[in-house]
């Protein structure tokens, strides 16, 4: 059984769509936001799931944070970490520590538009794919390597807020999936790409592009 620790930082939809997978032979152990007025919190209280708060606001820099982070994380003794709306960069000894056991969804098909205001850039940029990301977390900003995409079109009449939520649905499609994977043991890191390893049976690994 796979001990997973989700952050949040705010509704933490993704968070929902992980509780609500009931992903086989995981246990998600705690939820713990940067945020003590995080929505999240209260809707994971309502399923049975540990709760805590490690407030950035508390610290007075990032190494500090990260320390009392890391502190908070290990009480949980987690195998996995997953970034659910986590909006805060992790310095890279926190990184380094939680190295190919530390995943993340971005809101684009990484490795474009990296970084915020993913939406409003893509259409900006006239783009007729977008899509969200799952991917291991390195010391880069959004460069770790890639375990799943979604993509979605680009409708001429979009709006950053209407494609934002038709992204939205494709990654509460995806992360389960990711997560999912990783509890199987189905995924390797080999010279920075991941490789999804075929179910015990025999057949083929599940695709990692998805196309609604």
């Amino acid at each position: 059984m796979k001990r997973l620790v989700i952050l949040i930082s705010g509704r933490g939809s993704n968070m929902r769509s992980l509780i609500e997978a009931r992903l086989a032979g995981a246990q998600i152990v705690a939820v713990i936001s940067n945020r003590p007025q995080a929505a999240g919190l209260a809707y994971a209280s309502s399923q049975g799931i540990p709760t805590a708060v490690v407030d950035h606001q508390a610290y007075a820099g990032r190494e500090a944070f990260d320390a009392a982070l890391t502190r908070c994380i290990e009480s949980f003794n987690p195998d996995l970490l997953v970034l659910a709306g986590f909006m805060r960069i992790l310095g890279e000894p926190f990184v380094q520590r939680y190295e190919g056991r530390l995943l993340n969804i971005h809101p684009s098909l990484l490795p474009a538009f990296a970084g915020l205001d993913t939406h409003a850039r893509a259409i900006a940029a006239g783009v007729r794919l977008h899509g969200a990301t799952v991917h291991f977390v390195t010391p880069q900003l959004d460069q770790g390597p890639i375990v799943i995409q979604a993509a979605v079109p680009v409708m001429p009449d979009d709006d950053a807020q209407q494609l934002a939520a038709r992204v939205l649905a494709q990654e509460h499609r995806i992360y389960p999936r990711a997560v999912q994977w990783f509890c199987d043991g189905r995924l390797r890191i080999q010279d920075g790409r991941v490789e999804i390893a075929a179910l015990n049976d025999g057949c083929a690994a599940d695709a990692a592009l998805l196309v609604p």
